[in-house]
């Protein structure tokens, strides 16, 4: 019987209480209830975990373009002060919000943890409920490491798209992997120049491979993120081209997140391309998903970058202001 009231007696504080506390929660009921009774036990552990709460972190509330952040630091063991931090996270919001035109969830929830690390690492989003993502900076990171972080950025700009089915999910991690770089260089992050110099130097990553066989059925890390992102690219271009320049992905992805789309739902990636497609009234995204979904569908980045007028050597990049595709790359950044 001890045993059945110690097993309900923790599996009810473990619903109301983190996972790091778990431990030593399930630890001090197994010795109080050896010692007392059921009551006693409940009453004592009570008072053990109203300590806890007292120690539990308290968000910091901030205002994203009418969107509520709460911001966990999840403790206080970072060389920075809280304030150097918020900022920062409040840089990332502003990011994606200029490229979307706004934050892509009325309220959203981001945890920073520490590490002995000196950089962002560890990022993950999750829509379960509610818009959630979680980074960790190192206890010695300075303004300037965060100032350079990408990882922030990408994790809040997946809240702008649906979850997809798992075979699907290249276009998740694609258009975060595509999009945050331009989302920083709108807010003065980065500069143009870096921006195309990554792109040329890691969109190779993403071309397929022997035995290739498309994007929904190939799971490599580089046809997942680098793939994606250059679907990503194409359909920019394809947009801008099909719309005169008027229109481009941004705009596409203001429009599934304005037809409900964000990464609370759960969505086909046809349905998400279908309301990308009506937001710019063109095809592009719906098409070029046939074209590169189940079949390699390679690409001649060569060809493309020369008809961006776009080149690079080392890390000296060149913009060649009269090639066919030049107002276009004008565009995108």
């Amino acid at each position: 019987r001890d045993r059945n009231q110690r097993s309900l007696l923790s599996e009810y504080f473990q619903l109301m209480k983190p996972a790091s506390n778990l431990p030593a929660l399930n630890d001090y009921i197994n010795r109080t209830m050896s010692r007392r009774g059921l009551i006693t036990a409940v009453l004592s552990v009570t008072v053990a975990l109203d300590s806890v709460a007292a120690a539990a972190p308290v968000p910091v509330v901030i205002d994203a373009g009418g969107a509520k952040l709460e911001v966990f630091l999840m403790n206080d063991e970072f060389d920075l002060p809280r304030a150097i931090i918020i900022g920062w996270v409040k840089q990332c919001a502003r990011a994606v919000s200029s490229y979307i035109g706004s934050f892509p969830v009325s309220r959203a929830r981001v945890e920073i943890h520490s590490s002995e690390r000196a950089v962002v690492s560890g990022g993950k989003s999750w829509g379960d409920g509610s818009a959630t993502c979680r980074v960790t900076i190192g206890r010695h990171a300075t303004a300037e490491t965060l100032k350079a972080d990408w990882v922030l950025t990408h994790e809040m700009m997946h809240f702008a798209f649906p979850s997809v089915p798992d075979e699907s999910s290249w276009a998740e991690e694609g258009l975060s992997t595509y999009a945050e770089p331009l989302a920083r260089a709108r807010v003065g992050l980065v500069t143009r120049e870096e921006v195309w110099n990554d792109m040329l130097r890691d969109m190779p990553k993403g071309l397929p491979g022997a035995g290739d066989e498309g994007l929904d059925l190939t799971h490599t890390w580089g046809r997942k993120y680098w793939g994606g992102a250059i679907f990503y690219l194409l359909a920019d271009i394809g947009i801008r081209r099909a719309t005169g320049n008027r229109a481009g992905l941004g705009d596409a992805v203001r429009g599934i997140n304005a037809a409900g789309g964000n990464i609370t739902v759960e969505w086909s990636l046809s349905r998400a391309f279908a309301a990308g497609d009506a937001a710019t009234r063109t095809t592009v995204l719906g098409d070029l998903y046939k074209k590169m979904a189940t079949s390699p569908a390679p690409v001649n980045l060569s060809t493309l970058w020369k008809d961006l007028g776009v080149s690079r050597s080392g890390d000296t990049i060149t913009f060649n202001d009269r090639a066919p595709l030049a107002a276009i790359r004008a565009a995108i950044l």
